[in-house]
This record gives structure tokens, C-alpha cells and sequence, in this order.
């Protein structure tokens, strides 16, 4: 299982050709020699292309990517024209359209795009995955939305999970990732905290609550191929060094297990 940086922590720092540069290089230096690419804005040609050129310097590996649904199916072409020139071969959608949760024949519907848009990327060699926040595992009659997308996505669609949005939303991480064996190559990695009375914060991974031990062995039991690091939300803290920290912590614990 390879450590990847999920670039939507460094979202701000990826705002322009120059900052995207600095910022490769900065993630290499740290440690990390696998990227997923999110938060960067339009995915235009000249993007793409300095990317590319940006990763292949660095020698990074562009693991994954975070699309969203109408880009999909608006611009399937070019979003696999650019996944294939990284030698990508996973896309993220990284939200469901709200509009989608509101019954569960709206969700069997969002699931029955997906499964579409998985077989025509399949056809190309590439995997599309969903990335779940805490709203799927709100209940509707009496069912969660997680479970719906489970029960309803076919064998071209696999699960991206996010262990920090699985624990918010009242679950357990480990119980997931178990549950999704075979469907999941690709997870996301976040510590939480708690502040105050209730508030629940995202956090480098290995100084929040998460149990961390179990969530990597079930992680390698399962096949998980990527694990990328996000922290969405550093409170204020510099994100490279909240990377660097969850990266030291994961190396060191897996080669212990």
C-alpha cells in the first residue's frame, strides 16, 4: 500500500503554474511519491500539461484524481484524454449532487449514472471511485445512503472512503473498509480530534482518536492500494507541516505492523 498526498489540503497553494510547481516539489521533498489531484481549479490543457511535466520531474505518481459529476458527463472525453496522459487510473467523484439524496429512488439514480459512466471508463482502463462525507450515512426508510450505493453500484464503481466523514457520520471506519473488500482500491486517510464539548476536527493523522492500528491492517487485509493523506481543515496550522507529520507517522507504523 503506497502513502499518497491528497492535494486538496494544499488547495491554496495550487492556485496558479507557479505555486503548482513549488508545491510538487515541496510534497516530493516531504516524502510523498504519489499525489491525488484535487482542488486545482479547472482542468484545462495547459494545467494538465504542466502537470504532467511537474510530476514526471519529481518523479510523482498521480494515483488518483477528484472530478465532479457534470464534468463527467459533460467532458468525458477530456477527462479521459488527461487521466490517460498521467497514466491515471482512477477518477473521484468527491460528492454526490445533494439533489440526489433527497429519496432513495433519487439515490438508486445517482448510483445507476455511476454505474454508466464506470463501464464507459472501464472501456479505457480506468476505475471511476466515490468518496463519501458523513450526509451518506444519514438514513432513508430506514436504510443509509452508504448502504444504498453499496446494494445499487455495479462492479465498475468502487468506494473511496474517507475514515475522518465514516466517524463523523456515526460509523466505524474499520467496519467499512472490511465491508467494501474487493471494492476499494483507492482510501482516504483522516486523524479526528475533539475540541471543546463536541466539536469534531479534522487532524494529522495519528494525534486524533481514529484507531489507527486497525484501520491500516484492515486496510492491507483488503488490498487497499493507495492510502492518501487529507486534511481538509489544518486549523490554521501550515499544511505542508501537517503532512509531513501524518506521513512520519504512517511510515513508521506500518513498517512496525
Amino acid at each position: 500500500m503506497k502513502i499518497g498526498a491528497q492535494l486538496y489540503t494544499l488547495r491554496e497553494h495550487m492556485q496558479n503554474l507557479e505555486d503548482i510547481s513549488s508545491t510538487l516539489k515541496r510534497v516530493k521533498d516531504i516524502g510523498y511519491n504519489a499525489i491525488q489531484v484535487s482542488g486545482i481549479g479547472d482542468f484545462t490543457k495547459e494545467k494538465v500539461e504542466h502537470i504532467k511535466k511537474e510530476t514526471e520531474k519529481y518523479g510523482l505518481e498521480i494515483c488518483a484524481t477528484h472530478t465532479n459529476l457534470t464534468s463527467l458527463l459533460n467532458q468525458f472525453e477530456w477527462v479521459v484524454e488527461y487521466h490517460k496522459l498521467w497514466n491515471c487510473k482512477y477518477v473521484g467523484v468527491g460528492m454526490m449532487p445533494l439533489e440526489y439524496t433527497e429519496t432513495e429512488e433519487k439515490v438508486i439514480e445517482f448510483a445507476s449514472i455511476m454505474n454508466d459512466l464506470g463501464k464507459r471508463l472501464k472501456e479505457h482502463g480506468i476505475t471511476l471511485v466515490y468518496h463519501n462525507h458523513a450526509f451518506e450515512f444519514r438514513k432513508l426508510n430506514g436504510k443509509l445512503i452508504m448502504d444504498i450505493l453499496f446494494d445499487n453500484f455495479s462492479d465498475d464503481v468502487q468506494f473511496e472512503l474517507d475514515t475522518f466523514w465514516i466517524q463523523k457520520g456515526g460509523c466505524n471506519p474499520v467496519e467499512w473498509i472490511e465491508k467494501v473488500k474487493g471494492r476499494m482500491d483507492v482510501v482516504h486517510f483522516k486523524d479526528m480530534s475533539i475540541r471543546n464539548w463536541d466539536e469534531q476536527l479534522m487532524e494529522v493523522v495519528g494525534d486524533g482518536n481514529l484507531n489507527w492500528d486497525q484501520i491500516i491492517s484492515a486496510c492491507l487485509s483488503t488490498g487497499v492500494k493507495y492510502a492518501c493523506v487529507e486534511q481538509d481543515d489544518c486549523q490554521g496550522r501550515e499544511p505542508f507541516i501537517c503532512l509531513k507529520r501524518s506521513l512520519f507517522f504512517l511510515n513508521n507504523k506500518i513498517w512496525t505492523m
